[in-house]
């Protein structure tokens, strides 16, 4: 797609205020591939009036006409699902067929479930002699990331525009040009103007311009943890609402009555997939002194079948981030058994597949998110050592539970203090909330747990 000069603002593209811009470079070959405008706080300011403007008219659109506008985007997003993968790959690095499957398909799937949602909630009920609504939050402002950047657009703003919020966008700028692509849906799925507006720019400019603005009502940011807390501490000075998904530094338990082969082998294409720029990404594989080899083996064989098969990490800090870790690990006293510190090719930001054994569970890496193709895996003596292991960070995002037996996994699995976890590689469910305990978050994401994080709650006595 072409990059639009603009913002899009009160349904059209309008002039920046500024004449700065961001470059967007094709982590492959390291090429510039378009440019987009480097918002301010004026641009942001016009997009937050614009939001609030259109705000009572959408929040008194019925709930049902709500859910044929987001069906209409659904379908748009479905009909263009080859480009948004083209420019995905083109601006991330994500390898096409995963960018097909992955970054376009989700969020069509993610899209539909709040137009059902839209559609069937209960946004009035009756409690003894009350009548209690569920009402729209107001204004939103969501910041967005790079990893998954059409899917954590399309998880913050469908559920804002079903509960009758309005937005602002400031997605990440490493990926802006999906951003824009996703503008035009929305425009496209007939969306009044000013319901959906998006300004593009630098995180410490607009981003916190939109973050500390007096007439954004709700912030939902998914990133790094450190950011958050000071989204966090601007939003509470002001007493206003936020929707935060943060870091991970998620667990893959394997028990000892588990298929080893299977569990290992997942958990590897799990750590690989997205270049390993998944904040729910099981890092640390935990396994059962007694198997402890054989896993590590199996791990090593499945990290080197990757080889060039992963695109590269977003950018050149995000490379040299990893590989610092990586560097890291080796001097903290970790053993090598896949990939390295080593670039793989000449040109592009990527990072070869790496597997570290003998990690100790104080060490960096097995503390650390890391956010690239790295894992780690750590020996348990029994599953109390395990538990304890697990639960180990200051994270709780996500994890992964495998034994001979479900109900062993899921006993197991309630006692891990995280947010969501696969039984046996349990698939993807875009109606199952998630989100973090701990610092990996606040709040909810995805079905009617992510709905209700844009809705307050209003009762009548009678």
């Amino acid at each position: 797609m072409k990059a639009h000069d603009g913002m899009y603002i009160d349904g059209a593209w309008r002039p920046a205020a500024g004449r700065d811009t961001i470059e967007v470079v094709n982590p492959v070959d390291e090429q510039v591939i378009g440019q987009v405008p480097a918002g301010t706080a004026e641009d942001v300011d016009a997009a937050v009036r614009s939001a609030r403007a259109a705000f009572p008219g959408w929040a008194a659109t019925a709930p049902a006409e709500r859910a044929a506008r987001l069906s209409a985007l659904r379908d748009v997003l479905a009909a263009r699902k080859d480009e948004i993968a083209e420019t995905v790959t083109a601006e991330l690095g994500a390898p096409l067929a995963f960018s097909q499957a992955v970054h376009a398909g989700v969020p069509v799937l993610v899209a539909g479930s709040y137009a059902e949602l839209a559609a069937t909630y209960a946004f009035e009920e009756k409690v003894g002699n009350s009548t209690v609504y569920q009402e729209p939050v107001g204004v939103v402002g969501a910041i967005t990331p790079w990893n998954y950047p059409l899917h954590q657009i399309v998880a913050k703003v469908a559920p804002a525009l079903a509960a009758g919020c309005t937005v602002v966008l400031k997605p990440a700028e490493d990926t802006p040009l999906t951003a824009q692509l996703f503008a035009e849906a929305v425009a496209e799925a007939g969306v009044p103007a000013g319901v959906f507006n998006l300004v593009t720019g630098l995180g410490p400019v607009a981003g916190q311009a939109l973050a500390e603005h007096p007439d954004v009502d709700l912030v939902s940011f998914t990133g790094s943890t450190a950011v958050g807390r000071r989204i966090g501490a601007t939003a509470g000075a002001a007493v206003k609402r936020v929707a935060l998904e943060l870091g991970g530094k998620s667990a893959n338990v394997i028990l000892p009555s588990a298929d080893l082969a299977k569990a290992v082998n997942v958990g590897v294409a799990n750590v690989m997939s997205n270049s390993g720029q998944t904040c729910s990404a099981w890092t640390r594989m935990l396994v059962p002194a007694e198997r402890y080899d054989e896993a590590v083996e199996l791990a090593a064989a499945a990290a080197e079948k990757y080889g060039d098969r992963i695109g590269p990490v977003v950018n050149a800090k995000q490379r040299d981030r990893v590989r610092g870790y990586i560097e890291k690990g080796v001097a903290e006293g970790a053993r090598l058994v896949a990939g390295g510190p080593e670039s793989p090719r000449d040109q592009g930001y990527f990072v070869s597949p790496t597997v570290f054994a003998d990690v100790t569970e104080r060490m960096t890496i097995a503390q650390e998110e890391i956010f690239g193709p790295v894992l780690s895996i750590l020996r348990y003596e029994d599953t109390e050592d395990a538990l304890r292991i697990a639960n180990g960070t200051v994270y709780g995002l996500a994890g992964a539970v495998w034994a001979g037996e479900e109900s062993e996994a899921v006993a197991f699995a309630r006692r891990l203090d995280t947010g969501q976890v696969d039984i046996n590689g349990g698939r993807f469910n875009p109606l199952a909330p998630f989100g973090g305990y701990k610092q990996s978050g606040v709040g909810r994401e995805l079905g009617a747990h992510g709905l209700s994080e844009y809705l307050q709650t209003k009762s009548l006595q009678f």
